[in-house]
């Protein structure tokens, strides 16, 4: 029996991090974030281990007082399936609940991953334009965005 233990990110982990999501990354469905940037916000970081191998982390970014964001949700192929991004997700709630947080949002390409946890879709033109502009921008499918945004209500 494969055993996953979840614990916050340190700065040592943003190597193993970056190696993790590249991928993704290079796919277009994880927007790339570089080193500084994820050690800026280390602490939003969850990570999924089995052993000394990460499997799989998620972030919880808070942008107002009552509402924050699930991003950068990323599980090891080998591991998917196996429920590491529900508990991934899951606990990044539990987090936002107890920061005070009353909505989260993601966007994504995995809307019935999302919906499975109770998160509905909503038109994107309804999320913050600090959103818009800080990352999407950023992103290689800027301004042809085809993500799909769910909220769900905390």
């Amino acid at each position: 029996m494969m055993s996953i233990t979840y614990h916050k990110a340190k700065l040592t982990d943003v190597a193993l991090m970056q190696s993790l999501v590249q991928p993704e990354v290079m796919s277009g469905k994880i927007l790339f974030r570089s080193n500084d940037e994820i050690a800026t916000n280390i602490r939003s970081y969850t990570l999924a281990k089995s052993g000394d191998e990460l499997v799989g982390f998620v972030a919880l970014h808070v942008y107002a007082h009552n509402l924050a964001e699930v991003r950068s949700l990323i599980v090891s192929e080998s591991f998917r399936g196996k429920k590491i991004g529900q508990e991934l997700v899951r606990r990044t709630l539990v987090e936002g609940k107890e920061l005070g947080v009353k909505r989260v949002f993601t966007l994504t390409y995995e809307k019935r991953f999302f919906e499975k946890l109770n998160f509905d879709e909503i038109p994107k033109e309804s999320l913050p334009e600090h959103k818009i502009w800080a990352d999407c921008i950023k992103c290689k499918h800027f301004p042809i965005c085809d993500e799909i945004a769910l909220i769900l209500e905390l």
